[in-house]
């Protein structure tokens, strides 16, 4: 179908501003947005007035059933449909939708993992509307967008603790723009614009593919002679069958209010991004959700797969999801913006200091926020940032932070002492920064970039740890400022305590090149940072005392919730390379060793056959090939049997952390043994015989 009004299209899904506008009575609609704006409970009759015309404008637009669609533990969406039909007393239905069902709704929350935090025969669980994010239409379905909790109120989702987050940062941002005088200002908002990378390649070849289809990545597999050496498909033209799948994703996300801006090809081949403009956190979460759905859609469609694992295919770059972050005020005030007056910069300085202080006293959540078996293989790989959390901020904003921690003049555009509230602040440039593409947290203008999330990961994990992590820098700045506000001493204490942030934290600051094997050494030799390089080496940091104080004290989970999501995690962990394990036992059993042992054969009797000619021929390339054949052979069959005692012993603990840590010291340096032994293989059986796609096909199939 072709795109004639886009903003007629725009939204068209959505049950949003302007049909609330149009089809609530003016009582109603006022009453709901002061509900949304002031996080209040939704009083029954709204709800009820609320969802007779949600009900209507959904029919009239197709749909036929309605659902709480919410976000488990399991890292996508769930949703279970009922049908707006209710039987009348003559045999008919009638078409019904009530406040109550809008509100809330039970779902049978047996299968969804909760860590421990009810048994299985403890089923119920609960959705509840909210508010702050529109309705809309999917596949017939009206999709109301809800929190999933348990019988006794804890939290099976991800995006529960989300908004609690953003009410804490809100809560402690609050206190501080009050310092400064903003009595206009009633709330504050995190904002998101996450940019998603993914892969495109043929459904032919997919379905071909077992590890591909079972586990989302190659688990064999050689590099083709070209890759992405040439830089040529970085921002190239899009190829023909990828912008018509482009084209259709656009419009499906428009449709739903998707704010869809940018695409292009990625670095590696096969792989593009599309990136959103910036909207509220957890609208965010629940877009970026729905995007990662429809692109896999519409990539069938057009008889391809849309791959989102963080490493589909080894020696080529793989897939993130730039997590570009920000606050604002409900005035329209970017708090990471540099302002026009010192009172201004001296506002932005103090936020800027909440961020480097929340990264450096909580990388090891950052890092946990990301972590899981895709993201452990791109992390520290040669497109991704190391698995060490560091700040770039730029040349400019360095330097202006060290003159206040050294009680120096900056030497910018002006020579200017840098006392604050005392001497004018330097004017800043609204961009400060070139982009540090080896930096994971990176200041850019107006937003920090967090490039650690890997492309499946959901947006909500990271950001409920950064809106935490940044309260509770606020609530001790607040708590020490707020004692001398109105005073003469307030200018005094808040230079000394900038100061005394920029100086304390200062190890977190790097501008330099992440990639560095120097920069490794000298993070955790030299500065103590952290270094946690895969999800069971991440996950347990979650319990450590001082993050489960702050998380519990910002009101973003409780006790039984922290330790359910570790386990939750871990699990998910050792669940996701058993698997991958498992899968690469049974292709080389079924498929790979039977292929090099028919290519053997054939090798075999090309010898015997030349021989029976001459007695001189010398058969070089065939004795050669069944030689190394012969040795990767036994090789291989040494390493599976060994993969599956690892498997097998696994499926022996029953304690998380133990699996973890043997998944991580056992398992996956077995997998990466055989797997060398076998991609080895395929580089001298002819293709002929070999069972499955090569790379060069499947990241060269789609043109």
């Amino acid at each position: 179908m072709e795109m004639t009004n886009i903003p007629e299209i725009f939204g068209s899904m959505v049950f949003d501003d302007r049909q609330m506008r149009k089809r609530l009575s003016e009582e109603v609609y006022t009453a709901l947005k002061t509900t949304i704006e002031q996080n209040v409970r939704l009083d029954d009759k709204l709800a009820e007035a609320v969802a007779v015309e949600m009900k209507k404008w959904a029919l009239e637009n197709g749909a036929t059933h309605f659902t709480h669609w919410f976000q488990p533990l399991t890292g996508v969406t769930a949703e279970k449909h009922d049908s707006f039909i209710e039987p009348t007393g003559d045999g008919g239905v009638m078409m019904e939708f009530s406040g109550k069902e809008l509100i809330k709704g039970e779902s049978d929350a047996s299968s969804f993992p909760s860590g421990g935090l009810r048994a299985t025969f403890e089923a119920r669980g609960y959705t509840a509307w909210d508010p702050t994010s529109y309705a809309f239409i999917k596949d017939h379905t009206l999709c109301i967008p809800t929190a999933f909790c348990s019988y006794s109120g804890e939290a099976l989702d991800k995006k529960t603790p989300l908004l609690r987050s953003m009410q804490a940062i809100n809560r402690q941002a609050m206190r501080v723009l009050r310092l400064f005088g903003n009595e206009d200002v009633k709330h504050v908002n995190t904002s998101v614009g996450p940019e998603q990378e993914y892969f495109l390649i043929d459904q032919k070849l997919y379905n071909e593919r077992r590890d591909l289809v079972y586990t989302g990545r190659t688990l064999f597999g050689t590099r083709p002679p070209k890759g992405q050496e040439m830089d040529d498909h970085y921002y190239g033209v899009i190829k023909p069958r990828v912008q018509e799948f482009m084209k259709d994703l656009n419009q499906e996300l428009w449709k739903l209010g998707i704010l869809a801006k940018t695409e292009h090809n990625e670095v590696a081949p096969a792989q593009h991004e599309l990136a959103p403009i910036y909207t509220t956190t957890n609208i965010a979460a629940d877009h970026n959700q729905l995007t990662m759905e429809i692109m896999q859609k519409v990539a069938k469609r057009h008889g391809m797969v849309c791959l989102l694992h963080e490493k589909p295919f080894a020696g080529v770059n793989g897939s993130g999801k730039h997590n570009n972050w920000s606050i604002s005020t409900d005035t329209g005030i970017n708090l990471f913006s540099p302002g026009e007056t010192p009172h201004e910069n001296a506002q932005f300085l103090l936020f800027l200091c909440a961020v480097i202080q929340a990264v450096d006293d909580y990388q090891d959540l950052l890092r946990l926020s990301v972590a899981t078996a895709g993201n452990d293989h791109r992390l520290g790989a040669n497109e991704a940032p190391p698995a060490i959390i560091s700040v770039f901020l730029g040349e400019e904003l360095t330097g202006i932070l060290n003159a206040i921690r050294d009680d120096k003049p900056y030497e910018g555009v002006e020579k200017v002492t840098m006392k604050l509230g005392v001497h004018a602040l330097p004017r800043f440039s609204r961009d400060t920064t070139d982009r540090n593409r080896t930096s994971p947290f990176a200041f850019t203008g107006n937003k920090f970039e967090f490039r650690s999330l890997g492309s499946s990961n959901s947006i909500a994990c990271a950001n409920i740890m950064l809106n935490a992590a940044v309260a509770e820098s606020l609530m001790q700045y607040a708590d020490e400022l707020e004692s001398v506000a109105g005073t003469d001493r307030f200018e005094e204490a808040l230079h000394n305590l900038i100061k005394r942030v920029i100086t304390e934290h200062q190890r977190i600051l790097f501008d330099g090149n992440g990639y560095g094997e120097e920069w490794i050494r000298e993070a955790t030799e030299v500065r103590g940072l952290s270094n946690l390089p895969t999800t069971a080496d991440a996950m347990p940091k979650l319990l450590d005392p001082k993050n489960q104080e702050m998380l519990i004290r910002q009101k973003v989970f409780n006790a039984a919730e922290i330790r359910s999501r570790c386990e939750i995690m871990l699990e998910n962990y050792v669940k996701v390379v058993n698997i991958e394990g498992l899968t690469m036992v049974d292709m080389v059993r079924k498929d790979y060793l039977p292929a090099i042992e028919e290519y053997l054969y054939t090798l075999a009797r090309a010898v015997d056959s030349m021989k029976s000619v001459s007695a001189n021929v010398k058969c070089r390339y065939e004795i050669s090939t069944i030689e190394k054949l012969t040795d990767l052979t036994d090789n291989i069959l040494t390493s599976v049997e060994a993969l599956e005692a690892v498997l097998e012993k696994l499926r022996g603990i029953d304690n998380i952390f133990r699996s973890s840590e043997m998944v991580r010291d056992e398992l996956l340096p077995c997998m990466s043994k055989l797997r060398s032994f076998v991609d080895a293989a395929e580089m001298l059986t002819s293709a002929k015989y070999w069972p499955y796609p090569s790379y060069g096909k499947l990241l060269f199939s789609v043109q």
